[in-house]
C-alpha cells in the first residue's frame, strides 16, 4: 500500500492552482472539468512523480456546507491541513515571505525537526518542516 493522492480543501480551484504552482512552485499535473468543479492537482517537481496533492472544491454540494465547516475549524484552532518537506526551512521561509506568504508560526524547532506554518490563501493552515 502507498500514498499516491491526497487533497487538501479550497474555496477557489482557480486561486489555488496559482497559489500552489506560481508561489509554492509546484507542478499543475491534472486539470479536468468534473461537474461544476475540476479534478485538478499539482505534484512537487523534487518529489516523486506519481503522488499529487488534489486541490479539492470545499463548496461541493453533496458535503452540505460540512467540508467548509471543517476546514474553518482547523484553520481557526491553528491546525495545518497538510505539511511539505523542504530540505532548508530558513531559505524558504525567505523565498515564501518575499512572495508575500503569510506565516502564522515562524520557524520553531520541535525535537529534531523545525516547522513552520503559513496561510495558503485558500482557507488553509499549511506546514512545512526540516528533519
Amino acid at each position: 500500500m502507498k500514498i499516491k493522492l491526497t487533497s487538501v480543501m479550497v474555496d477557489d480551484q482557480d486561486k489555488a492552482l496559482k497559489f500552489y504552482t506560481e508561489t509554492l512552485g509546484f507542478v499543475n499535473k491534472m486539470d479536468m472539468p468534473a461537474g461544476e468543479f475540476k479534478w485538478l492537482t499539482v505534484g512537487s517537481p523534487e518529489g516523486s512523480d506519481d503522488i499529487e496533492l488534489l486541490l479539492e472544491p470545499n463548496a461541493n454540494p453533496a458535503l452540505a456546507g460540512a467540508a467548509q465547516a471543517y476546514q474553518k475549524m482547523l484553520f481557526d484552532a491553528g491546525i495545518p491541513a497538510a505539511a511539505f518537506a523542504v530540505d532548508d526551512i530558513q531559505d524558504e521561509c525567505e523565498r515564501l515571505k518575499n512572495l508575500g506568504v503569510l506565516f502564522t508560526q515562524e520557524p520553531t524547532q520541535i525535537g529534531p525537526t523545525t516547522v513552520a506554518v503559513f496561510n495558503d490563501t485558500c482557507g488553509n493552515l499549511i506546514q512545512i518542516y526540516q528533519v
